[in-house]
């Protein structure tokens, strides 16, 4: 299963580390990143690939919203196939 993990907030230093560090430790792979900087503000969006996870994605949720609060940030974590439906025309 992939998805799309999408961050917005005031830029500061780890936000990158604190999302990538909690993605390594449950083995799901970065396949695709953007992140740039408008005005202060940090935005990324992450394609990802869940399919080696080792938890389930109730918990990786739990832990992407501790971490956004620690980071002052949004984090969304959205599968590809209800991302693509929602985009169909």
């Amino acid at each position: 299963m992939k998805s799309f993990i999408t961050v917005i907030g005031e830029d500061k230093i780890g936000i990158i580390q604190g999302i990538t560090s909690i993605l390594a430790e449950n083995k799901i792979n970065i396949m695709d990143i953007n992140q740039t900087l408008l005005q202060n503000y940090f935005t990324m969006i992450m394609f990802v690939d869940l399919s080696k996870m080792e938890i389930d994605a109730k918990r990786l949720k739990e832990k992407l919203d501790e971490e956004a609060e620690k980071l002052g940030v949004t984090i969304k974590l959205q599968r590809e196939e209800i991302f693509r439906s929602m985009h169909e025309v």
